[in-house]
């Protein structure tokens, strides 16, 4: 059992976790024609946006109630049906989504009824659907604010299966290639995207929910500017989830969403902590073929060769190397299980939350706590390498390491957005890019023989070369 070392400060010295609040607007990024909007000050809006903005280098729709001074003393209810009434008549969306901050949960702003409010009071704008979420940023972390802002989409959003007793073989009830995926924060825009093609490629049509790789995957579009999210899942595919032939859950923070999922729906789901590393996408690719009744594709065959032969070039560099990781506990359980599977040692584990997650990890110990925490663990322990988000770049340079930046945000990089860690072909790249990162310490390269007869294998500093000392004849 992994022994879960709680915070034992009274404050973050290098904060490693990205708010709830941020996580529960992501989620409603992978929507099509969605806003979220954060019920909260401008200040609490304009942090947020920063880092969506510089992690996708896009420009992120967000809004903000705006609450001050005295809305935060008297209430602020009105702030949120003025403000829903504002961008429902500017812009028109199919989804909003109220996000609370901490200001508002601390001031005991109650999102749902206002919401009833202004649906009681505007009726006229019924075609937008809006939910609630409450997402105190002083609680959580990226990871659960996504996964309840999900569990509100599913809860508010997805009809009861009707009751379809006494009725059989009609029309469009069920879906033999209908496949509903729910997705968590820890994938990438470039994760889904593989995990679409490996779905279709075993002739399955995924419904993915949140679809933030249609969304934010960084793509031109025919508009010259659009207010609203372009592409992701749409509000009305959420009422055909009920025909699918199951539904696969990538991570377990959205567990309490599949099972509300399956309540409504009465779809068989299929669970997986990630898709990172052989094992992990063998009983992915395992579950697909049995879903599908189809074989496993020719094309997968061989990118899961490529990968078992990326484990063999790549074992020497990474086996025994000592390894630092801070992130969301699905990203540290999902890379701590990559790295220990190809024989590395996880010498300093830290997560921003506690979560059960962690206990499936297989680590000695987790620590709680932030990125100080992360570097005095790293240099007590001696590690080679660190893994964590671009906050950690400073932390990387003090202790003089390599740094592999995953998760959010990463700001100093281009395309860390779009990076793909998942299914062979990921796992087959983060070997390769695990294994240069250490190239440096010369793990597992075999060094050219300078013979001490060359002038370069001299050991005197002599440039003289040598000369024949055999007799003349």
């Amino acid at each position: 059992m992994t022994d879960i070392i709680k915070r034992n400060k009274p404050l973050s010295v290098n904060p490693l976790k990205a708010s709830q609040t941020i996580g529960a607007a992501l989620a409603f990024l992978g929507f099509n024609r969605a806003m979220p909007m954060l019920h909260g000050s401008q200040g609490c809006t304009a942090f947020g946006k920063v880092f969506f903005v510089r992690h996708f280098r896009e420009p992120i729709p967000v809004q903000t109630t705006a609450m001050e001074q005295i809305s935060t003393i008297m209430g602020a209810e009105e702030n949120i049906i003025e403000g829903l009434k504002v961008l429902v008549e500017k812009h028109q969306p199919d989804l909003l989504g109220v996000v609370t901050t901490g200001l508002s949960e601390t001031q005991g702003s109650d999102v749902d009824v206002a919401v009833k409010q202004f649906k009681q009071q505007y009726p006229k704008y019924h075609a937008t659907q809006v939910v609630a979420v409450s997402t105190p940023d002083y609680k959580g972390c990226l990871e659960t604010g996504f996964a309840k802002a999900v569990e509100a989409i599913i809860a508010t959003q997805v009809p009861a299966k009707p009751d379809l007793a006494g009725f059989k073989n009609l029309p469009g009830l069920q879906s033999d290639k209908q496949v509903n995926v729910l997705v968590s924060a820890s994938l990438t825009p470039g994760d889904i995207e593989a995990l679409e093609d490996m779905m279709t490629a075993f002739g399955l049509q995924p419904v993915i929910l949140p679809n933030i790789a249609d969304s934010l995957d960084g793509h031109l579009i025919d508009d010259e500017f659009c207010t609203l999210t372009v592409g992701g899942t749409t509000v009305s595919d959420l009422s055909q989830l009920h025909q699918a032939r199951a539904t696969l859950v990538i991570g377990s923070s959205l567990h309490k969403a599949a099972d509300k999922l399956n309540q409504l729906t009465q779809v068989p789901d299929y669970r997986f902590d990630h898709l990172m590393g052989l094992e992990a996408v063998d009983a992915f690719v395992h579950c697909l073929h049995q879903i599908s009744d189809n074989p496993v594709p020719a094309k997968l065959e061989r990118q899961r060769s490529q990968l078992l032969d990326a484990m063999l070039d790549c074992h020497f560099m990474i086996g025994m190397t000592k390894v630092a990781i801070a992130a969301d506990p699905e990203l540290l359980v999902a890379f701590s299980q990559f790295a220990m599977s190809m024989g590395a040692e996880v010498v300093a584990a830290v997560s921003s939350v506690n979560d059960e997650a962690l206990q499936r990890s297989g680590l000695d110990t987790v620590k709680i706590g932030d990125l100080e925490d992360l570097e005095l663990l790293a240099k007590q322990h001696h590690a080679e390498l660190i893994i964590s988000n671009s906050h950690a770049a400073e932390t990387a340079k003090r202790l003089n390491k390599p740094l592999i930046r995953a998760g959010f945000p990463q700001y100093d990089v281009l395309g860390g957005y779009q990076k793909c860690w998942i299914g062979y072909q990921g796992s087959k790249h983060t070997l390769f890019e695990l294994a240069n990162q250490l190239l440096h310490l010369d793990r597992g390269e075999v060094q050219p023989y300078h013979s001490i007869f060359s002038q370069k294998g001299r050991t005197d500093g002599s440039t003289t070369p040598f000369t024949s000392r055999t007799a003349p004849i």
